[in-house]
């Protein structure tokens, strides 16, 4: 059985910094491009970042550029988002996600097999 564990979440001031990771089991991660997305009250899931499966390409959504960075650590089955510069709007639910080797769309939610619970983020202005 596959799953995925966010944990790192939780309130922050503007202008801070949180860390992410997303633990998976009952898969290999390296065989799977991870993403995270995000989801605020009211508002569809986001794509936010996506590693791909070997590691050598990563994407950003315009709104996080230059300032989360997503990595991975295929022996400890982990990945990770570093967030820094946080905004308020940045608030929200955040979720990691798996999918199958090479993903076409790697910011659409439809593209992705294995979802986890999330952890939430909260900025304060």
């Amino acid at each position: 059985q596959v799953q995925l564990v966010e944990s790192g979440g939780g309130l922050v001031q503007a202008g801070g910094s949180l860390r992410l990771s997303c633990t998976a089991s009952g898969l290999t991660l390296d065989d799977y491009a991870m993403g995270w997305f995000r989801q605020a009250p009211g508002k569809e899931r986001e794509g936010v970042s996506c590693i791909s499966w070997r590691g050598g390409t990563t994407y950003y959504a315009d709104s996080v550029k230059g300032r989360f960075t997503i990595s991975r650590d295929n022996a400890k089955n982990t990945v990770y988002l570093q967030m820094h510069s946080l905004k308020p709007e940045d608030t929200a639910m955040y979720y990691c996600a798996a999918a199958d080797g090479w993903v076409a769309s790697p910011l659409r939610a439809f593209a992705y097999k294995y979802w986890g619970q999330g952890t939430q983020v909260t900025v304060s202005s």
